[in-house]
């Protein structure tokens, strides 16, 4: 019976790990495009897009940091 938690506890930790991945390359392309409408001289597009990769930027620390703590 224990090891059937230890399987799920796997099981949480792989799923935050890849929804990590996944954000990170989310918040990767907001400011990527951010750059891009800063150089076309689109800034509220900028701003729009850099706010938002700010948000889920935190987002994403936050969820390291779960991360972290599930594995110690």
């Amino acid at each position: 019976m224990n090891w059937e938690v230890n399987k799920i506890e796997d099981q949480t930790i792989q799923a935050l790990e890849d929804a990590y991945n996944s954000l990170q390359q989310i918040v990767v392309n907001l400011y990527a495009e951010a750059d891009n409408a800063v150089a076309e001289g689109n800034y509220n597009d900028a701003s729009l897009l850099q706010s938002q990769g700010d948000k889920l930027y935190e987002t994403l620390e936050n969820l390291g940091v779960v991360i972290e703590e599930q594995e110690e």
